[in-house]
C-alpha cells in the first residue's frame, strides 16, 4: 500500500475481503466539529446538501472500486444520499443519517452513529470487520472503525488533517484515492489468506511461505491429506502432540466409547479415534539435538499443497548452533489408489559441512484423543497397550486395540534410503524403541556437500473392520511387502486424482482467492469420502477425516455434501447413505422407546446409531457445562429422506429405492406420521416438542428445552416427506410393491393417513405473510443486533453470549441459521409455493421475497451451513449479495473466519455446499419429475461457470456465461434426456450440444 503506515494495525495479519469507504459529501467537508465529540453515539458528519460523493473524490472512487471489483474484493459506499445516481459503484450502500441541526427529542436515539454505519456495511457485505478496510475523512468515523476492530482504518485527505485522523487511531493516511493501494491478500509481511496464498499453480497450489505457530493448527486440518479411507493432517514430521502440533490419524468409521469420572456432566463419549502417528521422522546434525523447526531456528520455510495431485511439499532451511545448514525438503502423500498405503519422502542435504546425520523413523501408538478445545475435560486415552515389532530390513509394525469397541489398528511402516550410491551414505540402521508406545529405526547417514540423500517412508494401515483379510496386522505386513517405492506409488496417485478431478472439477475464471478456494473446497470433501463403498461402514462427518470437532459424529451436514456427489459418483451417496440404512434397526427402537413409531434417527450418530448428542455443552465464556437440548433435532429424518429421494431422482435407480430407500423413506414417514397430532379446533396436525436447524430455540422463553411447537421447517418438510412416501407407494405399486410392502407391513389405512396429514398440517404465518419460525414467534421481542455486534465484534454464537449474560436466546427474534429459509434453499420458490398450496396456505412471490429479507436481519451466521442457505435464497433476489455470501461461505475454512475453529477440522457441509452453489444454484439446476430442470440466475461477479454432471448414467457438460447455457451430451446409445430451461421443455440426444441464449440482468 502506497503512503506511510504511521502504526501498526491492529490486525496485521487479516485478510481483507471487503473496503468500505465513508465520506463526506460536497460542500460538507468535516469541520472542527467532526473531531470534538469522540462518543459512539455521535450521527454520521455528513450533509444533506451535495452529492452522494464530493466531486473531489467521484472519479477516484469509481476507478478504485471498479479496480476492486476485479480483484474480487467486495465494496461499500457510506453516505447520506439513499437516492444515488444509476449504477453505484459499490455493491452496497449504507444511507447514514445526516446529523441533526436541532436538538433532538428527550429520549430519541440517533440514526446510523458512526459504529452502526459501519457495522451495518459490516452485515449486508457478510464480512467480519476484521477482513475489512474502512477509509474515511470523517475523524469519528475513524475512530469508531479502530475501536470496533475493523482490520484496516485509513484516514483520507491527509495533506491538511493527518494529524486529526492519526488522533482518531488511523493506522493509515493518504492524501487521496488514488494513493491507495488496498492489499487484497493481506498486510505486508503476512502475503495469503490465513496465513497462506496461492502458488506458482495459481487456484490449485495452497501455499505457506513462514512458520506461524498460532496458525499451525489451522493449517494441518486445511493441509490434511486422506482418500476417504484413511486421512492424515497436515503436521510438521519432526514433532509429537503438543500444544501447537498435533499430527492426527483418522480411519472412517473407527470409533470408541469411554467413560469419564463420576459426576461428569459427560460421563460417556463415543469419539473417532486418533490412531497411531506414522509421521514422526527426526534428525540431528552430528551430536546435536534434535532439530525442532520454530520461527526462531529456521532461516527458510515453503510448504505447498498441491490440490491437483493430493501432494504436500515442505521444503526448510536451518543452520544450527555450529553454524552448520542443512535443507530439507519432505513430500507426502496417502494413496489415492491404493487406500491403504500412504508415503513420505524426506530428502536431505548439507549445503556447506561434512559429516554425520542421524535420523529416526518411527510409528507412535501413544497417542490420544486431544484436538478438540471442548472436548479437553474429558477422558481421551481410546488405545490400549500396543504390540511394537520390528520386523527387520527396516520396517516396523504397530498393532493396537481401542479400550472398548475392539477395533484392531495395524501400522506397517518401512524407511530405506535411496540414492544413487546409498550403501556408503547410509552408515548403520538400528531398530530403536526411544519411547513408551513408540518403535521405529534410526539411521546414520553420511553427509556430503551437494549429495542430498532421499529417505522413504511407506505406510500400510488396515483395521479388523476391513473385509477379506486374515488379521490386521498380516494383512498389513503383506500390503507393504508388494507396494512398491514412493515413485511408484506416487505415479498411480497422481493418476487417481486426475480421475477424480475430471469429474468434479468446477471451472469459474475468477482465480484469486475464489478460485482457490472452490478447488480447496472440492479436494476436501473428496478426500473425506473417496473411499465410499458397501464394505465401507462409514457416514460423512461434518469435520471430515481432519480433526476431531463434534468427535467426529455424523450429523445431517451430509444433506449439503450428498448434492455434490450424486451428480457425479452416485454411487458414493448409495454407499453412504448405506450407514443410515443399517442402523434402521436402532432408530427404530428409539423410536418405540419415545413413543412413537417408525424410525427416529439420532441428531448426532457414530459407531452403532444410537443418540451420541451430549447432554451438557461446555461455554468457554463462563468455564461452564450448559444443558445442551440439540437432540430436539428430529429433522435430521427428514435430511436422510431427503437425500435418498434426490438420489432416486438423478440416476432413476428403481433396485435401490426396493432394497433399501423404500425402507428409510417409509420408516421415517412412519415417524414423522406419529409425531403429528390431530388438533380438532382447525382440523389441523400439530408437531410438538422438536427444535429446528436454528439451534437457538429449543423452547419457549422460560422452558428451555420443552422444544417448539408447529416449526415451519419441520411441518412443511414433513408433508414434503409424506407427499413423496405416497408417491413412491404408488410407482413401486405398479411392479414391485407387492413383496416390498409385506416385508414391510405396509397397511392402507397408514397411506391413508400420510394422504390425509400431508395437506393438514399446520404452519404459522406472520401478520405480513411471512413464514413464522414456529408457533409463538410472533410474540418474541426484536433482538439489539447493533448492539451486541459493538460489544462482541463476532456474535455467531449468541447461545453463548447470553448464556454468559444470564439470558437465552429462547427469548428473542433470532437464528443461528435461519431454518425458515432452509425450505427455499431445498425447494424453488415455485416447488415450495406448490407444496404450501396443497396444504391450504398462499405463498405468494412477494411474502417469498419478504420472508428472506426478514430472517437474513434476523440470524448471527454462527453456522458456517447459514452461508451457504443465504447465498443460495438470495440467487434470484440480490445477485451481488448473493455473491457477497457465497465468497464468505467458500472462505469460511481458508480464513478460519469463526476463529480458531479449523484446527479442529473442516466444516464438510460448507465447503460442499458452497461448490454446490456455483453448480447448481447459479444454473437453477434440480432433478425432479424425472426431468433435469436449469434455470440460470448467474451473478455479475461470475464470468462464467463450467462443469460435468452424471445425469440416469448420461455425462453431460455444462457451462454457463453471462449470455448463453450450453449442454453436451456425450455420444452413446442412451435414451434422449428432457431438460427444462427457463420453463420451456427440450432434448438433449446424444453426441449433441445445445446453447441456450440467456437475457440476465445484471442484478
Amino acid at each position: 500500500m502506497s503512503g506511510v503506515l504511521e502504526q501498526p494495525a491492529v490486525h496485521g495479519r487479516s485478510t481483507y475481503g471487503a473496503v468500505v469507504l465513508a465520506l463526506a459529501p460536497a460542500g460538507a467537508a468535516p469541520g472542527p466539529e467532526d473531531a470534538a465529540r469522540a462518543g459512539d453515539d455521535a450521527p454520521v458528519p455528513i450533509s444533506p446538501s451535495g452529492g452522494a460523493l464530493p466531486p473531489r473524490h467521484r472519479t477516484d472512487a469509481a476507478e478504485l472500486f471498479a479496480r476492486l471489483h476485479a480483484e474480487g474484493v467486495l465494496t461499500a459506499l457510506v453516505t447520506a444520499h439513499p437516492e444515488l445516481p444509476e449504477g453505484p459503484p459499490a455493491d452496497i450502500v449504507v444511507a447514514a443519517d445526516p446529523p441533526r441541526r436541532d436538538a433532538p427529542e428527550q429520549g430519541a436515539p440517533d440514526r446510523h452513529p458512526p459504529a452502526a454505519a459501519l457495522l451495518l456495511a459490516s452485515r449486508r457485505l457478510a464480512v467480519e470487520p476484521e477482513h475489512i478496510v474502512v477509509v474515511s475523512d470523517s475523524d469519528r468515523l475513524v475512530r469508531a472503525a479502530v475501536a470496533h476492530g475493523f482490520g484496516l482504518v485509513v484516514g483520507l485527505d491527509g495533506a491538511g488533517r493527518r494529524g486529526r485522523l492519526l488522533a482518531a487511531g488511523a493506522h493509515l493516511v493518504v492524501n487521496g484515492l488514488t494513493d491507495l493501494d488496498i492489499p487484497v491478500a493481506a498486510t505486508a509481511g503476512d502475503p495469503g489468506w490465513g496465513g497462506g496464498c496461492g502458488g506458482e499453480g495459481g487456484p490449485w497450489n495452497l501455499t505457506y511461505t513462514r512458520l506461524d505457530p498460532p496458525r499451525e493448527g489451522m493449517r494441518e486440518s486445511l493441509c490434511t491429506l486422506g482418500n476417504g479411507y484413511l486421512a492424515v493432517r497436515g503436521a510438521a514430521c519432526e514433532f509429537r502432540a503438543d500444544g501447537t502440533h498435533y499430527p492426527g490419524t483418522y480411519l472412517a468409521g473407527v470409533y470408541n466409547r469411554l467413560r469419564t469420572e463420576p459426576g461428569s456432566p459427560v460421563p460417556e463419549h463415543e469419539d473417532l479415534v486418533n490412531a497411531p502417528n506414522w509421521l514422526l521422522l527426526q534428525y540431528r546434525v552430528q551430536d546435536g539435538s534434535w532439530f525442532e523447526p520454530t520461527p526462531e531456528t529456521v532461516l527458510e520455510h515453503h510448504q505447498d499443497l498441491d490440490l491437483r495431485t493430493g501432494v504436500l511439499t515442505r521444503s526448510l532451511r536451518f543452520r544450527d548452533a555450529a553454524g552448520r545448514t542443512t535443507r530439507v525438503t519432505t513430500r507426502r502423500f496417502v494413496s489415492q489408489d491404493q487406500r491403504h498405503l500412504a508415503g513420505q519422502e524426506t530428502v536431505l542435504e548439507a549445503e556447506d559441512w561434512t559429516g554425520t546425520l542421524t535420523v529416526r523413523s518411527l510409528v507412535d501408538a501413544d497417542v490420544r484423543n486431544g484436538n478438540a478445545a471442548d472436548d479437553s475435560p474429558l477422558t481421551g486415552r481410546h488405545l490400549g497397550e500396543p504390540r511394537l515389532e520390528d520386523r527387520g530390513h527396516g520396517t516396523a509394525l504397530v498393532e493396537v486395540a481401542t479400550s472398548q469397541s475392539g477395533v484392531r489398528i495395524a501400522v506397517a511402516a518401512r524407511t530405506r534410503v535411496l540414492r544413487s550410491g546409498a550403501g556408503e551414505r547410509l552408515l548403520s540402521l538400528t531398530p530403536v524403541r526411544p519411547a513408551p508406545g513408540m518403535v521405529g529405526h534410526e539411521l546414520l547417514l553420511r553427509m556430503d556437500p551437494g549429495r542430498p540423500v532421499r529417505v522413504e517412508k511407506v505406510v500400510a494401515v488396515v483395521t479388523s473392520q476391513d473385509r477379506a483379510i486374515s488379521t490386521p496386522a498380516l494383512a498389513a505386513t503383506t500390503l507393504l511387502g508388494r507396494a512398491g517405492g514412493v515413485d511408484e506409488l506416487l505415479s498411480a496417485h497422481v493418476v487417481a486424482w486426475q480421475a477424480l478431478w475430471s469429474a468434479f472439477a468446477v471451472a469459474t475464471d475468477t482465480g484469486g482467492q475464489q478460485g482457490l478456494a472452490v478447488n480447496l473446497n472440492t479436494f476436501h470433501v473428496l478426500q473425506s469420502v473417496a473411499a465410499a463403498h458397501p464394505d465401507l461402514d462409514a457416514g460423512v462427518p461434518p469435520r471430515g477425516l481432519h480433526g476431531e470437532g463434534y468427535r467426529g459424529h455424523v450429523f445431517w451436514d451430509e444433506m449439503f455434501v450428498y448434492p455434490m456427489l450424486t451428480l457425479r459418483r452416485p454411487e458414493w451417496t448409495r454407499a453412504l447413505l448405506a450407514y443410515r440404512y443399517r442402523r434402521l434397526p436402532e432408530a427404530r427402537a428409539a423410536a418405540r422407546a419415545a413413543g412413537h413409531e417408525g424410525a427416529m434417527f439420532p441428531w448426532r450418530s457414530g459407531s452403532d446409531g444410537r443418540e451420541e448428542t451430549p447432554l451438557a455443552l461446555f461455554n468457554p465464556r463462563t468455564g461452564r457445562w450448559i444443558p445442551d437440548h440439540s437432540r430436539l433435532q428430529r429433522h435430521v429424518g427428514l435430511a436422510v429422506a431427503h437425500s435418498v429421494w434426490q438420489y432416486y431422482q438423478a440416476t432413476g435407480d428403481t433396485r435401490y429405492l426396493i432394497e433399501q430407500g423404500a425402507e428409510l423413506v417409509v420408516e421415517i414417514a412412519r415417524f414423522f406420521s406419529s409425531l403429528a397430532v390431530h388438533d380438532p379446533e382447525d382440523d389441523r396436525y400439530v408437531i410438538t416438542g422438536v427444535m429446528g436447524p436454528d439451534e437457538f430455540h429449543d423452547g419457549e422463553p422460560g422452558s428451555p428445552g420443552s422444544g417448539l411447537r408447529n416449526n415451519a421447517y419441520t411441518n412443511v418438510m414433513t408433508a414434503w416427506l409424506l407427499t413423496r412416501a405416497v408417491e413412491m407407494v404408488e410407482r413401486l405399486g405398479r411392479d414391485y410393491g407387492g413383496p416390498l410392502w409385506r416385508r414391510l407391513d405396509l397397511r392402507e389405512d397408514e397411506v391413508a393417513r400420510w394422504d390425509r396429514v400431508r395437506t393438514r398440517l399446520r404452519v404459522p404465518f406472520l401478520a405480513d405473510g411471512v413464514l413464522a419460525q414456529f408457533e409463538g414467534y410472533e410474540e418474541l421481542p426484536e433482538f439489539a443486533w447493533e448492539d451486541y455486534r459493538a460489544r462482541y465484534g463476532y456474535i455467531g454464537r449468541l447461545d453463548l453470549i447470553l448464556d454468559a449474560e444470564g439470558r437465552s436466546t429462547n427469548d428473542y427474534r433470532l437464528a443461528k441459521q435461519a431454518d425458515v429459509l432452509m425450505l427455499l434453499y431445498l425447494f424453488s420458490a415455485e416447488e415450495l409455493r406448490e407444496l404450501l398450496g396443497q396444504m391450504g396456505y398462499d405463498f405468494p412471490p412477494e411474502a417469498v421475497r419478504a420472508t428472506v429479507a426478514f430472517y437474513c436481519d434476523r440470524s448471527s451466521h454462527g453456522s458456517t451451513l447459514s452461508n451457504v442457505v443465504h447465498s443460495w435464497v438470495e440467487a434470484r433476489r440480490d445477485r451481488r449479495r448473493s455473491w457477497s455470501f457465497l465468497t464468505r461461505a467458500l472462505n469460511s475454512d481458508l480464513v478460519d473466519a469463526q476463529g480458531d475453529t479449523v484446527r479442529e477440522g473442516v466444516h464438510l457441509g460448507a465447503m460442499a455446499g458452497s461448490v454446490d452453489i456455483l453448480t447448481r444454484c447459479y444454473t437453477g439446476l434440480e432433478v425432479r419429475d424425472d426431468t433435469l430442470w436449469l434455470h440460470p440466475a448467474i451473478p455479475p461477479e461470475l464470468p462464467t461457470v463450467s462443469f460435468a454432471i452424471s445425469y440416469r448414467d448420461q455425462p453431460i457438460q455444462i457451462e454457463l456465461t453471462r449470455s448463453a447455457l450450453r449442454l453436451y451430451l456425450a455420444p452413446g446409445h442412451a435414451e434422449p434426456v428432457r431438460v427444462n430451461v427457463d420453463g420451456q421443455v427440450h432434448e438433449l440426444t446424444a453426441g449433441q450440444l445445445r446453447q441456450f441464449p440467456l437475457a440476465v440482468p445484471d442484478a
